[in-house]
């Protein structure tokens, strides 16, 4: 059986937006080193780097930033997507800024990457605070659901889903993390790790068509790496 093991990274390997810790980094090494891992994430490399080290990311087989759509093997770039957000859906965003009660502002809301934006009400310059204060009230309000419905209703084409803690990651129909499942054999056993598997979550698209292989939606990082080890011990 060709076992291949493919994690997200914030929420599921690192707390979101947030490091990674030592001893469960340490482990994971070890992991890296005795199976093929692949990671998928919506953020970028610099970003990726950051929260796991660069020792971690070259030791994955294959790292899928951006939702697949710029892709990396250690600092070699095997694709890279240049599709850019029209300028009427981006104008959509800023309204959906302007429209927001939640009142606090950090800068970088809507962040082009490549072949994909993200979105954020509170902006990407957070702090743990700031943040913990927008996930309280779009816990209440459900309001990123909100946007990505409306965003995906006037958008067909496009595909907004809820990302993060704070975040929507918007890209053309099809260019989410499920795009990456065309880089995978028949013969492969895909083992994925997310937190974001409900409907809307930019974690369903790649569960939903791992239908062969097994996912396992996690609550955050501690729990990978509980179910890991549940894992490497029962073979299942």
């Amino acid at each position: 059986m060709n076992r291949k093991f493919i994690f997200d990274v914030d929420g599921t390997l690192t707390p979101s937006r947030g490091v990674m810790d030592v001893n469960f980094r340490a482990f994971f090494n070890s992991f890296c080193l005795a199976n093929d891992v692949y990671l998928v994430t919506g953020s970028d490399r610099a970003k990726t780097i950051e929260q796991i080290t660069e020792p971690t990311y070259n030791l994955c087989k294959r790292v899928y930033n951006c939702s697949g759509s710029d892709v990396y093997e250690g600092k070699k770039n095997v694709k890279s997507d240049l599709w850019h957000i029209s300028e009427v859906a981006h104008q959509f965003l800023e309204n959906e800024l302007m429209r927001s009660k939640f009142v606090l502002r950090t800068g970088n809301h809507i962040e082009q990457r490549p072949g994909m934006v993200n979105f954020s009400i509170v902006g990407r310059n957070a702090d743990s605070l700031e943040r913990k204060s927008y996930v309280k009230w779009d816990n209440e309000t459900k309001e990123r659901i909100d946007i990505a419905e409306r965003f995906n209703l006037q958008f067909p084409g496009l595909k907004a889903t809820v990302g993060g803690e704070t975040g929507i990651d918007i890209a053309p129909e099809g260019s989410d993390k499920s795009q990456i499942i065309h880089d995978f054999d028949d013969s492969d056993t895909i083992i994925f790790f997310g937190d974001k598997m409900e409907p809307g979550g930019n974690d369903y698209p790649l569960a939903q068509a791992n239908k062969k292989g097994m996912n396992y939606q996690v609550k955050d990082w501690r729990d990978t790496w509980s179910k890991l080890n549940a894992y490497i011990t029962n073979g299942s």
